[in-house]
């Protein structure tokens, strides 16, 4: 990628030059590329050299199927920062001063980047991040990210390096690649220096290449003249980097992809998945599940992008800081399993946690899938590692943290290497054992038969006006939850006593079988029991259980119908109360202007006697 190497172009050259023709994205690089790759008498070097097109910064860019995944690349950089002292990352939108168009902003408070910094950031291929401690590591995020987002982005940057402030300004444009015909990817980038409290253009090769960067730099950014280009520094402070993308790519429909009006403290993407296939009542719920509003609320993505809490690091989207959500907290009947792949690594990073449990709204809505985050980095949300239309498995939702394994490039998937494939086989084991083990807590029938009837029994005893689950039951002993001789305790690591179901086959509920071909599990019960309280409500004894919640909805049906009646009763009564009152207050008014009048009448009798 070539940084100086302009030509000599006027400064004024590209000011008549409009944006690219075409603004979707998944069409803007289809143009035929007419250039030779032969070197030029004008060039001098030793050796012949591979370049790089302009296509190819948009052909790089399709890695990011999903917009999304090229703004948490932004975010990530920033997290990257939190070592050097970061405390936060903004997402907004800015105007464009040129047309008025928006510009989204991607700003941190990090270390910031000194010139050779930079330069590494617009290269490709290039990063000095410790894969062992940072998200990013292929020195390609930044660039494929902006592009997938829009067709131009300008990077401000400051840092402080050995007592030396620097001031960097970096254009990546492809519509200034594509509208001057270059067949080399060219970044423009001037560095200013701190000299006794003013900046100064910091030079490197000449001060006419200098001159050129920054003519490029204002023709084909926002900012029109040096002043506004150094305005957007006071923002800044004293380290950090601001990213400008403008441009952005639009629909088919001709609308921007990013939707920034339909909610003042979001951003959204304008395309949605459709939750058709649910009835109205189940939709509602759906279309309000973080599962389905991460497809198109960057505050919803962006809440559950980290599997830890940050302490001193907020993500401010819109002016409003980002509330992190952890999907464990989310869960009941939660169960702790490690899993310990066999990757010949010793370490930490070979060691997976995997959390299980119901998700809240089990039964009533089927949500499922299992959540893997990399270095703490959200990589698949509510993967299906079970078939869509399987009862088995139904309402289970999973967390693991699996670093023991690489993602793809966009960070939004992995390749499906043999250890990958191990850990998927692994993950289905677990949920099949939690649902075989389990499912009768949420009221589907047992798959065992030895639950299945301890647990009608405990429950025959149970039943009774104003009695709940945990009731002891008379004649076996028998309960369906704590202080039942056929219970199991566990301590945890904290001391705590936990209390599990017997599984079939009288080990502890969810027991798994080592696999030493491929690993092993060890199952770790926290937090079990601790929203057993919840299923009370709960009779697992009727076999036709499709039929009774059929007739309970029927009969939910029915109690919304009355109320439906009840409101609009209440509604006609409120419009005669209010009709009656708007007939007293003209009855009132017609007193008034009587009353009135015979004052007016009397008041000449009074003065002529």
């Amino acid at each position: 990628m070539e940084l100086a190497g302009l030509g000599r172009e006027s400064p004024a050259a590209g000011r008549n030059f409009e944006s690219l023709e075409c603004r979707s994205f998944w069409r803007a690089g289809n143009y035929e590329v007419k250039s030779s790759l032969l070197p030029s008498p004008q060039e001098s070097s030793e050796f012949d050299r591979a370049r790089v097109h302009p296509k190819f910064l948009h052909s790089n860019a399709t890695s990011h199927k999903w917009a999304f995944g090229a703004i948490a690349e932004l975010l990530d950089n920033a997290v990257d920062e939190i070592c050097n002292g970061a405390t936060f990352v903004k997402v907004d939108k800015m105007i464009n001063p040129r047309d008025n168009s928006p510009m989204l902003l991607v700003q941190d408070d990090g270390g910031g980047m000194d010139p050779e910094g930079i330069r590494h950031c617009m290269s490709l291929g290039f990063s000095k991040k410790n894969s062992k401690t940072t998200i990013g590591q292929y020195g390609n995020g930044f660039k494929t990210s902006t592009m997938r987002l829009g067709a131009d982005a300008i990077v401000f940057t400051r840092a402080s390096r050995d007592c030396h402030e620097t001031q960097s300004i970096g254009l990546l444009s492809y519509t200034f690649l594509r509208r001057t015909m270059k067949d080399d990817i060219i970044v423009p980038m001037v560095d200013f220096q701190s000299y006794e409290k003013e900046m100064k253009p910091l030079v490197y090769s000449s001060q006419d290449d200098w001159d050129d960067s920054l003519g490029v730099i204002l023709d084909w950014s926002p900012f029109s003249s040096k002043v506004q280009l150094l305005q957007q520094f006071e923002g800044v402070g004293s380290h950090g980097t601001k990213v400008l993308i403008y441009n952005l790519w639009m629909n088919d429909n001709g609308l921007l992809e990013l939707d920034f009006d339909d909610d003042d403290e979001d951003i959204r993407l304008r395309d949605r998945s459709s939750s058709e296939g649910f009835s109205r009542f189940h939709k509602e719920i759906v279309q309000t599940h973080i599962s389905y509003t991460l497809r198109y609320s960057l505050r919803a993505y962006s809440s559950i992008l980290y599997l830890r809490t940050f302490t001193n690091f907020q993500i401010i989207l819109r002016g409003k800081p980002v509330e992190q959500i952890k999907i464990a907290d989310e869960l009941k009947f939660r169960k702790a399993v490690t899993y310990k792949p066999q990757t010949g690594l010793a370490s930490e990073d070979a060691v997976a946690r995997t959390t299980i449990g119901f998700a809240k709204e089990a039964p009533v809505l089927g949500i499922f899938g299992v959540n893997v985050y990399h270095k703490n980095r959200l990589i698949m949300p509510f993967w299906k590692v079970l078939q869509e239309g399987s009862s088995r498995g139904r309402c289970v939702v999973g967390i693991i943290e699996a670093n023991f394994i690489e993602p793809a490039h966009d960070k939004q998937d992995f390749e499906r290497t043999p250890l990958f494939i191990r850990l998927e086989t692994k993950l289905r084991q677990v949920i099949l054992e939690y649902w075989k083990a389990h499912c009768h807590l949420i009221g589907y029938q047992p798959i065992a038969p030895e639950i299945g009837n301890k647990h009608k029994e405990a429950i025959r005893h149970s039943r009774g006006p104003g009695k709940n689950t945990q009731q002891k039951s008379s004649g076996h002993g028998i309960t369906p939850f704590p202080h039942s001789k056929h219970e199991y305790q566990v301590e945890t690591s904290n001391g705590e006593q936990i209390v599990a179901l017997p599984a079939p086959n009288g080990s502890p509920a969810a027991s798994f079988v080592q696999d030493p071909t491929r690993g092993s599990i060890m199952e770790d019960v926290s937090d079990f029991g601790q929203d057993h309280e919840e299923i009370s409500c709960i009779d697992v004894e009727d076999s036709n259980l499709d039929e009774k919640m059929v007739e309970e909805n029927l009969q939910l049906f029915n109690r919304c119908e009355q109320l439906q009646l009840r409101q609009a009763e209440l509604k006609q009564t409120v419009g005669e109360l209010e009709r009656e009152l708007e007939r007293a207050k003209r009855r009132c008014t017609r007193l008034s202007s009587e009353l009135e009048e015979r004052r007016k009448q009397q008041n000449p009798m009074m003065s002529i006697h």
